[in-house]
């Protein structure tokens, strides 16, 4: 199923909690043409609309965490329940080579997971780094685990895994094998030094930002990316995270 103008029916099938604030809804089919990194409006008739990482696709699967009225809703739905679906949207991540470097901050560990599934797929490895402020806000660790990945892990008080900021677990990871391919989302600020870091080793990164995306198509322009954050990346000037990106891929250097 595909129609990016129009909202396509999907009903869950499973509801799995992820932590105590985010789930991931499983619905009864994959969504034809979607990839890693893209993103959908998920709608429910009544309460409105929201853009989430498709973080599986088979079959489709949206990782939601519960902080405004459309994501609490979906939260709450049952098994059998409808949500309207409309995308895929947006560009995605490409796989460079064949030895990965994951890298998610928070809620960003969502759209990698689907990336990590189509690695493993290929028998590519795989090295995820992620990020949060505590153990308890860590995203799906177990599932990518489960996909023989390795990973890493950095929670800012230290509860678990390296104490600090997600990029320590990243330089790490990367001195003990560099990569071909890097690939990140989460906060700005995350992206902005993980895009730092790989320019000094002259590789090029792909980051998916993370925006207030309201229409989707880029019509609203809600979701440009500033000037500042355009100059230090190398991006055209507009650069709309809806349309342009999500993934943004750098051009440092080349691959390995």
């Amino acid at each position: 199923m595909s129609n990016k103008g129009l909202f396509t029916s999907f009903k869950v099938t499973k509801s799995r909690v992820e932590n105590a604030h985010t789930k991931t809804l499983i619905f009864n089919a994959p969504l034809k043409d979607a990839y890693p990194g893209q993103f959908v409006m998920a709608w429910l008739p009544g309460i409105g609309e929201k853009p989430f990482s498709i973080s599986g696709n088979d079959p489709l699967s949206l990782t939601i965490c519960d902080i405004g009225p459309v994501s609490h809703a979906l939260c709450q739905l049952a098994e059998g329940a409808p949500v309207g679906v409309r995308g895929p949207f947006g560009q995605g991540f490409t796989l460079l080579g064949k030895n990965h470097i994951l890298v998610g901050g928070g809620y960003g560990a969502a759209p990698l997971f689907y990336l990590a599934q189509q690695a493993r797929q290929l028998s590519h490895k795989v090295q995820v780094c992620l990020g949060a402020k505590t153990k308890a806000d860590l995203l799906m660790v177990q599932q990518f685990k489960d996909l023989s990945c390795q990973v890493s892990i950095a929670t800012e008080d230290g509860s678990l895994g390296e104490t600090g900021f997600v990029t320590k677990a990243l330089e790490m990871a990367t001195e003990a094998q560099y990569p071909t391919g890097v690939y990140a989302c989460g906060p700005t600020g995350m992206l902005l030094a993980i895009n730092q870091f790989y320019q000094n080793q002259q590789l090029s990164t792909q980051l998916s930002f993370e925006a207030l995306i309201r229409c989707g198509i880029g019509l609203c322009g809600s979701c440009e990316l500033t000037e500042a954050i355009c100059t230090e990346i190398n991006a055209p000037k507009g650069w709309l995270v809806c349309k342009d990106g999500p993934v943004f891929q750098t051009q440092t250097g080349s691959i390995a």
